[in-house]
């Protein structure tokens, strides 16, 4: 019925994953992000949704915080500027170059950025990050918490007998308010699109 995207601390990887992402989220032909470089006229190239299955028949929402980066922020921008998800966080990181290596004569290379990446409304990404349509901040303390609690829940406090240590004090459960915020957000929208109807 609904999605969240988590992409908090998603430092990214490859252009092409970002664009396999995103293409499954939007119709097809719709723009994913163009790189541009130097003289936008000789170095443009764009990258649009393909493919036969498209999932829009559900509301998404993307979690982004100061550590989504570069691919991350692709998908992240792409699905904002389509109106298809609701962003909920804090800025991403704002890495969104395009860097070549170049080989020199003596053997050694140089990396260079040779082009920027913009979402399909035209907004850079590099050093200015994507902005969320609906800002929750939340402590790196307090991440550090979440993810210590997922971890706990996932695998369990079991530890090998020779790296028992003394038993801990019990903590207080912790509570992920930009994960609570984001299915606030998909219940309201279910709830608006069932009353529209």
């Amino acid at each position: 019925r609904g999605l969240v995207l988590d992409l908090r601390n998603n430092p990214g990887g490859l252009l092409s994953a970002a664009v396999e992402v995103s293409q499954k989220f939007l119709a097809s032909g719709a723009k994913i992000v163009t790189t541009r470089g130097r003289h936008p006229s000789t170095s443009q190239t764009q990258y649009a949704a393909r493919g036969r299955h498209h999932y829009l028949d559900f509301p998404m929402v993307i979690l982004v915080n100061g550590g989504s980066a570069s691919a991350s922020e692709i998908v992240a921008g792409a699905l904002q500027d389509a109106r298809r998800a609701v962003l909920v966080g804090e800025r991403t990181f704002g890495k969104g170059s395009v860097q070549s290596v170049l080989p020199m004569a003596d053997g050694s290379a140089i990396r260079l950025t040779t082009a920027k990446y913009y979402t399909p409304n035209e907004r850079m990404i590099h050093e200015k990050g994507i902005d969320p349509d609906i800002i929750v901040p939340m402590s790196i303390e307090d991440w550090y918490k979440v993810l210590a609690q997922r971890s706990r829940e996932e695998y369990g406090e079991s530890q090998p007998p020779e790296a028992q240590l003394p038993e801990k004090p019990k903590t207080a459960p912790v509570t992920d308010v930009q994960l609570e915020r984001a299915v606030d957000v998909l219940k309201g929208i279910l709830l608006f699109n069932s009353s529209a109807k």
